[in-house]
């Protein structure tokens, strides 16, 4: 009996996903956005500067449009300003990027995050991409399914149906560069 246990244990954890819980949270897209001087797009500097300010980053045509629902003038920038690095992958549909008024849990300030324009739940149940609308208080919603969510809390949805939360991606800023690398 003994020995049927122990093997019976044996079989269920090489059936546990190998992946530790940190890349889990991060969605396996491709995106590629670099920035290296985001004074250029003062919306941009604010939400990475302020904690719970959040704005959109949008290819529009042959510019970058970067909006704020607490800003009343979005911020463009030239794609050929930033053509320098090739290969831009704007995810599904754009990004959000901010600054969390709330620490991650396990960490002792906020880091800027990012998200995927796209609602995570149309794309999952009919395979579209609904670009959603940025909300103040850093909320975001998506008028096709009627799902809120959380930008200061990972993504999770705060009013509507269940369902997934936001698509992640990895991101750093330092010394005024944005990096957006999910590659």
């Amino acid at each position: 009996m003994k020995r049927i246990l122990s093997t019976l244990c044996l079989a269920l954890t090489m059936c546990l996903p190998a992946c530790d819980s940190a890349d889990s949270i991060f969605s396996r897209l491709p995106a590629y956005f670099v920035m290296e001087n985001v004074l250029q797009a003062p919306v941009l500097y604010t939400s990475l500067q302020s904690m719970g300010e959040f704005c959109t980053i949008r290819a529009t045509g042959n510019k970058y449009e970067f909006a704020s629902p607490t800003q009343k003038t979005p911020s463009y920038v030239n794609a050929t300003q930033l053509s320098s690095m090739s290969g831009f992958y704007m995810g599904l549909s754009g990004f959000v990027v901010g600054l969390p008024h709330i620490p991650e849990m396990g960490q002792d300030y906020s880091r800027v995050v990012c998200y995927d324009l796209s609602c995570p739940n149309c794309y999952h149940n009919y395979n579209v991409t609904k670009r959603m609308t940025l909300r103040e208080g850093g909320y975001i919603h998506c008028a096709s399914c009627d799902r809120t969510y959380n930008l200061n809390d990972l993504g999770l949805i705060t009013e509507g149906e269940a369902g997934k939360p936001l698509f992640r991606y990895r991101v750093s800023y330092a010394g005024h560069t944005l990096v957006i690398n999910n590659r």
